[in-house]
């Protein structure tokens, strides 16, 4: 875990994600403000050693202030809240996972203030931040990324600046495209071979030795061989960001196909249930397809 030099980080956000990086900073021995739109669900953090705050301001008062929301409106309503405060934030930084246009609304809204803004999306989901493999990817003030990269690097292995205004958006984006194409063709070669009689846990394991084996796939093995859809990333979620991906695609005239495909079977994962289980119901969804019964010891996927 890098030194940090021990500032009070403001946070907002206290979500799943948000509270896990808390965690990580809190076990670094930083000593954080946290507020919460709903108070309550800060309170664990309480717990572990972070200081609640009762108004936002007092996020906005700290050194380094981060941002850690749902979603693009989220980001704008809380920022706009922000730079309209008589005390705004020395530097600001969002990890969320948010629009292109959206980012850059808050970036320019920030600069004709003079905040030091920077888009720090980060990849991973709680259980890799609390591990310390998290990574982000950041762009906008090279002031604020210097100012923020202790921190950022307190919480992940690491925090690579991409450029001067939304680069990290759209990089993160694509990361979350990838991710879905790619948690569809594992799906798609799972349930080929169930279906033909072969165990999926011969399939993960060649898989994992292979050249086509990843970090992505070793980290989703157990939960395969178990169908376990406890959320790590909802599908809800992934829903979001493939159509952020979408948009950005229809902007610049650039044919995703297979993203779109993706798309319609995440709709599906959401109709049949699935919405605020782990993106791995895909699984689930081409299971059904096929008329395929993955029964495990926790039982039927359905």
């Amino acid at each position: 875990m890098s030194h940090v030099k021990k500032i009070e980080v403001g946070w907002i956000g206290a979500g799943r994600m948000g509270a896990a990086m808390v965690r990580r900073l809190l076990l670094a021995g930083q000593p954080v403000a946290v507020w919460n739109r709903t108070p309550e669900k800060a309170e664990p953090l309480r717990v572990a050693g972070a200081r609640i705050a009762t108004e936002l301001g007092e996020a906005a008062a700290c050194p380094v202030t981060v941002t850690s929301l749902a979603a693009s409106a989220d980001l704008e309503e809380v920022v706009g809240r922000l730079l309209a405060a008589p005390v705004r934030p020395f530097v600001l930084v969002d990890t969320s996972t948010v629009s292109v246009a959206s980012s850059r609304r808050v970036r320019e809204a920030a600069a004709e203030v003079g905040v030091p803004f920077l888009s720090a999306p980060v990849s991973g989901n709680p259980s890799a931040i609390e591990a310390g493999t998290a990574s982000f990817v950041c762009s906008g003030s090279r002031e604020a990324y210097e100012r923020a990269r202790g921190v950022l690097e307190a919480i992940g292995r690491a925090a690579t600046y991409a450029g001067e205004a939304d680069e990290a958006r759209l990089l993160k984006i694509c990361h979350n495209l990838l991710l879905a194409v790619t948690t569809q063709g594992l799906a798609e070669v799972v349930v080929l071979c169930e279906r033909l009689g072969v165990d999926r846990g011969a399939l993960l394991d060649f898989l994992n030795e292979s050249v086509v084996g990843s970090a992505f796939t070793r980290y989703k093995t157990d939960a395969v061989r178990r169908m376990d859809l406890t959320p790590t990333f909802t599908s809800r979620l992934l829903l979001k960001d493939v159509d952020l991906g979408l948009t950005e695609a229809t902007a610049g005239q650039v044919p995703l196909p297979l993203v779109a495909m993706v798309r319609t079977l995440l709709v599906s994962a959401i109709a049949q249930g699935h919405g605020e289980e782990d993106f791995l119901s895909l699984l689930a969804v081409q299971a059904r397809a096929a008329d395929l019964d993955l029964r495990t010891e926790q039982g039927d996927i359905e």
